[in-house]
C-alpha cells in the first residue's frame, strides 16, 4: 500500500475544486489537473500491473470509482456553467428564441467500437493497462517473435498482406505485435490489452472478413498457470455478455503451448442457436519469452484474443458481420 495515494481524498478534492471552477477555463485545468494525461489518478490507473497482486484489484475497482466520480462531477459543473452562460446570452439578445430550430441527426459510436471501450472498462477494473501498436509491423514481431518460423503457411501471401517493396513488412495480422513491444519494453510483471484492426487474407462471408478488429491480452508474471486464464476469460466473457454457455476444446498457436478454442453460444434473430468461436487462448510459449529476452524458467504468462466483431454480432444478435462494414445508416441508427 506503500505509495498509493487515498484515492478517496483525491476524489473529494477533485469534486471540490470542480465545484468551485468559476466558469469554462478554469474547469478545463480542473479537468486536466485530475483526468489529465499525467493526473496522479490517471497514472495510478495505467500503473495498476507494477502494484502488488493482493492490491490490485481493490485499486483498479476503486480507482475507476474515483475517476467515474469526478468525471460526473465535471459533466454536471460543465451543464451547470454552460446553462448559466446561455441564460446570459439570451437575457442579452433581442432574438425570438421561441422560434423553432432546425433539427440536426445525432451521430453516434459505431457498435464495434461501443463494444471496445467496454472491454477496456473490464480490463482496466482487473489491473490491465491498455496499449496500442502500428498496423503496419515486421515479419519479426508479427511472426517471428511469436515462436512462428519461415515457411509457415501464415507466412505467406495467400495468408498475409505484405507491403510492396519492403523488407518483411506487413499489414499485422493479429494484435500480439503490441505484446512483443510490451514485452521488449520493459521487464515483468505485464498485464495489458491490445485492442486494435488486423488484417488477414479471408473469404468474405457472413462471419470473416479480410479486416477486421481484435483485443489481444497478455499476462506475465510468477506462477501463473492455466486456472488464471481460464478464470480470467470467464470472469470477462460474463461480465460482457452475461450468463452464456462457454466452449473451450484444444487448439494449436504457435505461440502458446497448450491452446484452446474459444466460443459462446449464441442465437440469431431467426431463432436459430449455434456455437460462435470468440477467443482463442493458451499459456505463452517459453519461446516467445526467450526471444524478448524474459526468464522462461522464471515467468510464467497467458495470452488471449477476442475478436470484437463477433462479440458485437452476439450483443445485438447480428447475423452477417458484413453488416458492420456497409454503413448503412438506417442499420447503425438501432445502436446510438
Amino acid at each position: 500500500m506503500s505509495g498509493i495515494p487515498d484515492l478517496t481524498v483525491l476524489a473529494e478534492e477533485a469534486i471540490a475544486a470542480i465545484a468551485a471552477a468559476p466558469d469554462l477555463d478554469a474547469l478545463e485545468a480542473a479537468r486536466v489537473r485530475f483526468t489529465g494525461r499525467r493526473a496522479p489518478l490517471t497514472e495510478l490507473l495505467g500503473s495498476i500491473g507494477s502494484l502488488p497482486a493482493e492490491d490490485r484489484g481493490r485499486v483498479g475497482k476503486d480507482g475507476n470509482a474515483a475517476r467515474r466520480a469526478i468525471e460526473d462531477a465535471l459533466q454536471s459543473r460543465r451543464d451547470a456553467l454552460e446553462s448559466d452562460a446561455m441564460g446570459a446570452a439570451l437575457e442579452a439578445d433581442t432574438a425570438d428564441v421561441t422560434l423553432p430550430g432546425n433539427a440536426f441527426p445525432l451521430g453516434a459510436l459505431h457498435p464495434i467500437t461501443q463494444v471496445a471501450l467496454e472491454v477496456e472498462e473490464i480490463f482496466l477494473g482487473m489491473g490491465y493497462s491498455v496499449a496500442d501498436g502500428p498496423e503496419v509491423e515486421t515479419g519479426f514481431n508479427n511472426f517471428t517473435a511469436l515462436n512462428t518460423p519461415d515457411g509457415h503457411p501464415a507466412r505467406s501471401e495467400s495468408d498475409t498482406f505484405f507491403i510492396e517493396g519492403g523488407d518483411d513488412v506487413l499489414l499485422r495480422t493479429q494484435t500480439s505485435p503490441v505484446q512483443i513491444r510490451t514485452m521488449q519494453s520493459g521487464p515483468p510483471p505485464v498485464y495489458v490489452i491490445a485492442p486494435g484492426t488486423v488484417y488477414r487474407r479471408d473469404d468474405v462471408d457472413a462471419t470473416h472478413s479480410p479486416m477486421f478488429h481484435q483485443v489481444e491480452g497478455l499476462a506475465v508474471d510468477e506462477g501463473l498457470t492455466f486456472a488464471h486464464l481460464k478464470g480470467t476469460i470467464e470472469y470477462f466473457l460474463t461480465r460482457l455478455l452475461g450468463d452464456r454457455d462457454v466452449r473451450v476444446i484444444p487448439h494449436f498457436f504457435p505461440f502458446t503451448e497448450p491452446s484452446v478454442d474459444v466460443s459462446v453460444s449464441w442465437t440469431d434473430r431467426n431463432g436459430r442457436t449455434d456455437w460462435l468461436e470468440v477467443a482463442g487462448a493458451g499459456m505463452v510459449d517459453p519461446n516467445v519469452f526467450a526471444n524478448v529476452g524474459y526468464d522462461p524458467e522464471r515467468w510464467t504468462g497467458f495470452a488471449f484474443g477476442f475478436g470484437l466483431d463477433r462479440i458485437a454480432m452476439i450483443r445485438h444478435q447480428i447475423s452477417d458481420i458484413r453488416l458492420l462494414y456497409e454503413g448503412d445508416l438506417r442499420f447503425l441508427e438501432q445502436f446510438s
